[in-house]
């Protein structure tokens, strides 16, 4: 109810909006780094709450790129762009640097953490790990065609133009190919995701996409771009690509277009067990306050 207004004016209202709850709380979880975060920090300061944000993805970089069209890769962008960066940029760093020393922070992955450390001077002994929300197996199906699901935001980071590329020269070759770039509801798309014959998924950084999460409870054989911070836990079962690279792009579509390769891919994922429901993520957030 406060996002139709101008930024700034919004961050005010929000911070008088959630004030009164400040009066009876132990403590604060923001789950972003700026909209939501700035006001909330200066809220639990004022009151002297404990304050936890939990990050998302980078909301700087992502506005980066949108803005210049510069398809800078995530990992690169604190060191390769700050030159770069806008009056307005500029502003949302340091104060996105504040927030963070002010808060104690959650990352869903060690990659992100990694990545934000140096730039924001983070002390990484106020910083803990939190995954997302690994689910239970649901029963899949057989797919009836070779189509891709790489339904994402149409925005510049998320690289739908190299895969669109890559995804055009494979079907050069295997002209059954099929890749589904439409955005639809939540249930539609996972059973989109069920039925598929893979997921595909090649962003200059995505930090812990639960669109990997969800193929993954379907069983469903997905190709990720390595520039993610779900690697570490899932290169034995995914097939990872350089997102800068369409030849390298094509060549796994194709690698996974041939049926012995998508039988052991899918076996990979059938024998993988690992779940993170949502009790173990309440727990893990509640023991935080009180080690701040």
């Amino acid at each position: 109810d406060v996002k139709r207004w101008p930024s700034g004016l919004r961050h005010l209202l929000y911070f008088f909006k959630i004030t009164p709850a400040l009066f009876w709380c132990d403590w604060c979880l923001a789950l972003d780094t700026f909209s939501v975060a700035l006001p909330t920090v200066m809220a639990a300061k004022l009151f002297n709450k404990k304050i936890i944000i939990r990050t998302g993805g980078d909301f700087l970089w992502e506005g980066y790129v949108e803005r210049t069209g510069d398809l800078v890769l995530l990992k690169n962008f604190y060191q390769a762009s700050r030159n770069k960066w806008s009056l307005k940029e500029k502003l949302i760093f340091r104060l996105t640097r504040w927030i963070l020393n002010s808060a104690f922070v959650v990352f869903s992955t060690d990659w992100q953490r990694q990545i934000w450390v140096g730039p924001y001077n983070l002390n990484i002994e106020r910083t803990a790990i939190i995954e997302n929300y690994y689910g239970p197996k649901t029963p899949s199906e057989e797919p009836a065609q070779m189509n891709f699901i790489a339904s994402t935001r149409k925005l510049k980071w998320k690289n739908l133009e190299k895969l669109s590329q890559a995804f055009s020269e494979a079907k050069n070759i295997i002209p059954g190919l099929i890749l589904d770039t439409e955005n639809t509801p939540y249930d539609v798309f996972f059973e989109k995701i069920r039925q598929a014959y893979a997921v595909i998924l090649v962003s200059l950084g995505d930090i812990s996409p639960n669109m990997i999460l969800d193929a993954i409870r379907c069983n469903t054989p997905f190709i990720l771009t390595k520039e993610t911070g779900l690697e570490d836990r899932l290169r034995d079962v995914g097939i990872f690509v350089d997102p800068e690279n369409i030849e390298n792009i094509k060549e796994k579509i194709l690698w996974l277009a041939n049926s012995e390769n998508y039988k052991v891919t899918k076996k990979r994922i059938q024998n993988f067990n690992f779940t993170h429901d949502w009790t173990q993520i309440a727990e893990e957030f509640l023991i935080l306050p009180k080690t701040i």
